[in-house]
């Protein structure tokens, strides 16, 4: 069962491959929607078929497959964001060519963050992710432009620094126990009389390779140029989804399953996490151009999560969870909303953009409703994912990362209300009399994500049984 979330996608890649000249330009839009879409019903549906196997693959080497609650959320998410993508993209991409390209490579996106999210072994985790990151690299890169070029350069040559880290974490796992998955390394870690310190070496270091997949600072220089540089679906596609996989789902993955308590793997949680926070914010503050500015909050909102993860406690992993679902929304949308702009004014560079909210109205009141989420004001779906990470860190006792976290959301309001100002706000200019709101594959993603921002915050108190409170409950927490 679990294994068609990656085979469909692979048959229906090669079919429209095969008859590539044969088919209207329609059908590969509509099989990755219908792909996407299936990844939500089903990530709702995986609740009633628990599954968590291992299968042989050599005398002593095993590949894991799991479907639990963070499972759940990651396929919605990425069924989400893959439409969004799909539509952004089918207003973008003017050439045929370039149009079926990205329909192509957003398959082998999906099938990577798919085989990432449902997979239980290292090995496996790696191979997943390193097919969503050759994907991701030719998507930055397929309009040839010499930014897209560069920033695909950049992504490609971090990615093979972080699949180096990686693999050789992997390969010590299989020398020191001969077994890559997360529930062997778990027992091995958790032995009476102490865990080999080659074993917890191998687990950092693959640890290091998901930093750099992640943004976290200090390998984040790759990040602003991928974002701003790529096509505006593949913006979406990076910022809402992929990195997120890449990076930050195994990192919560293996927090949950794999590592056992230890205070200074929770310190270097902590500090990454602290240094992504501030460094994104700050950089954020000090941007121009629309794109960079979300890709430096991204590395900001991204350090929330890891540092949820410092706290070393389920409550850490459930609000981590709940921010990255959160992020994935609000990010997704904001990058949805800056490729509309981009689509009227041929920029993104907030200094021509004064006022374009009265002319775009359901692109400003999307892009507010996202900020304001961002930043963790109630009622929007950020302020409880961000509450969850304040109440982990202090009842962990790490009562200065949480004046942090509350401190450093003032500061991702302060950017956001800058953003608001130069872009949205204010009479508009003359330069734009022409200019009128998004076609509808802009303003429909948005407006789906805005009411998912807005409902989730709004509601989430009273749905016991929805997809983003059952975590808690799993958990035996109650609010």
């Amino acid at each position: 069962m679990l294994t068609l979330f990656v085979l469909v996608p692979l048959l229906v890649l090669l079919l429209l491959n095969i008859s590539w000249r044969a088919l209207p330009r329609i059908v590969p839009q509509a099989a990755v929607l219908v792909l996407g879409f299936a990844d939500v019903v089903f990530g709702l549906a995986l609740p009633t078929l628990p599954v968590n196997s291992e299968i042989p693959v050599l005398s002593e080497l095993h590949f894991g497959l799991v479907a639990d609650d963070l499972t759940r959320v990651f396929l919605v998410s990425i069924g989400l964001v893959i439409c969004a993508a799909a539509f952004v993209n089918q207003e973008s991409m003017t050439t045929e060519r370039a149009h079926r390209n990205f329909c192509s490579l957003l398959l082998v996106s999906l099938i990577g963050m798919n085989g990432a999210v449902l997979l239980s072994d290292f090995f496996s985790l790696y191979v997943f992710l390193e097919v969503t990151a050759i994907a991701s690299f030719i998507l930055i890169a397929i309009e040839r432009g010499i930014f897209a070029v560069e920033g695909a350069f950049r992504y490609l040559l971090l990615s093979a620094v972080a699949a180096m880290f990686m693999l050789t974490g992997v390969g010590l796992m299989v020398f020191t126990i001969g077994d890559t998955t997360f529930s062997a390394v778990h027992e091995s870690l958790t032995i009476a009389n102490g865990s080999p310190l080659l074993l917890k070496m191998a687990v950092g270091i693959f640890i290091i390779g998901l930093f750099i997949k992640g943004g976290l600072v200090p390998f984040h220089g790759w990040l602003p140029g991928a974002y701003s540089s790529a096509p505006p679906g593949v913006s979406v596609l990076l910022a809402g989804i992929v990195t997120k996989v890449s990076g930050i789902y195994a990192l919560v993955r293996i927090a949950q399953d794999v590592l056992v308590s230890d205070p200074s793997l929770s310190m270097i949680l902590l500090v990454a996490g602290s240094a992504s926070i501030v460094v994104g914010a700050i950089a954020a503050i000090g941007q121009s151009d629309l794109k960079r500015m979300l890709a430096y909050s991204s590395i900001s909102q991204v350090g929330y999560i890891v540092i949820a993860l410092g706290a070393g406690t389920e409550l850490g992993i459930v609000a981590a969870t709940f921010h990255l679902f959160n992020h994935a929304i609000f990010k997704s949308l904001l990058f949805v909303d800056s490729a509309s702009v981009e689509s009227r004014l041929g920029t993104t560079d907030m200094g021509k953009m004064g006022g374009i909210g009265a002319k775009m109205p359901w692109t400003g009141t999307t892009t507010g409703i996202a900020m304001l989420s961002a930043a963790g004001i109630p009622p929007f779906s950020g302020f409880w994912s961000k509450l969850l990470i304040v109440l982990a860190l202090w009842k962990a006792g790490r009562e200065g990362f949480a004046i942090l976290a509350v401190v450093a959301s003032v500061l991702t309001l302060g950017y956001f209300m800058v953003m608001q100002h130069r872009a949205f706000f204010g009479k508009p200019s003359t330069q734009l009399d022409s200019v009128k709101e998004a076609s509808a594959g802009y303003v429909v993603p948005a407006v789906v994500f805005a009411l998912i921002t807005v409902l989730t915050g709004v509601f989430f108190p009273l749905l016991k049984d929805s997809p983003l409170s059952f975590l808690l409950l799993n958990k035996g927490l109650s609010w």
